[in-house]
């Protein structure tokens, strides 16, 4: 049963599409100020958030800020003016959509629909990434199995050596800075890996035979981070 978070402070209003959505399949939590759903967005796993923008204690557009700097969930936005300045911001903010307060249930089903079977799409779509096998020149990384070869030579590579070079072969011939490459690998529980990763990035140039100061695969671009070169570049 699809999980949402509606956060809203007309109370009635709140039971009304609380009540409708519950009849059509969906379980729904519900938030009465800013500060509360925010509070609830953060803490819970929901497949959406219907978020108002009047808010009592924090507006909406503050509560979606704050949301999106730790979660893509989807967010469909209510908002009781319309003006479309609001919704240009809204969306701009990252809203999947925005949905005036005269909706009909039946609109309101339709939108919410709409933004769950994207997000589902986009989740289908980075998983399906993720899953992919990486080959850059003479280097072949296979994710299913966790293997990576250079010129058909297996590499022994530590998990954390693993993980960078799939982030770096996937954005290959673009740089990767530090800060990005912790976020490609926050998935993995790595207590000081943001202190080390210089040295990880050492320790793998080692096994790939690579020089630092004539690097065929892995380039330091000095003050920025780093980039795993292209075949072409390579060469």
């Amino acid at each position: 049963m699809p999980r949402l978070l509606l956060i809203e402070d007309d109370v009635r209003l709140c039971r009304l599409v609380k009540d409708y959505l519950e009849t059509m399949g969906y379980e729904v939590s519900m938030a009465h100020t800013g500060p509360d759903g925010l509070a609830a967005a953060l803490a819970g796993s929901f497949q959406a958030i219907l978020l108002d923008v009047m808010l009592p204690g924090m507006d909406g557009f503050e509560v979606l800020r704050r949301v999106r700097i730790h979660s893509t969930v989807p967010v469909l936005m209510l908002t009781g003016r319309g003006e479309e300045a609001d919704r240009i911001v809204g969306l701009e903010m990252g809203a999947d959509d925005y949905l005036p307060k005269t909706f009909s249930t039946r609109e309101l089903l339709a939108r919410l629909r709409a933004v769950l079977r994207r997000s589902m799409m986009t989740e289908a779509q980075a998983s399906d990434r993720k899953k992919a096998p990486v080959a850059v020149g003479g280097l072949f990384i296979d994710t299913g199995s966790h293997a990576a070869l250079l010129d058909g030579q297996p590499l022994s590579l530590t998990r954390q050596e693993f993980d960078l070079l799939l982030a770096l072969a996937r954005a290959t011939g673009r740089v990767m800075t530090r800060e990005h490459l912790l976020l490609e690998v926050a998935e993995r529980d790595f207590e000081i890996f943001d202190r080390s990763i210089d040295v990880h990035i050492s320790s793998l140039r080692k096994k790939l035979g690579d020089d630092a100061k004539q690097p065929r695969w892995i380039e330091t671009i000095r003050g920025v981070g780093y980039m795993l070169k292209t075949p072409e570049t390579a060469a």
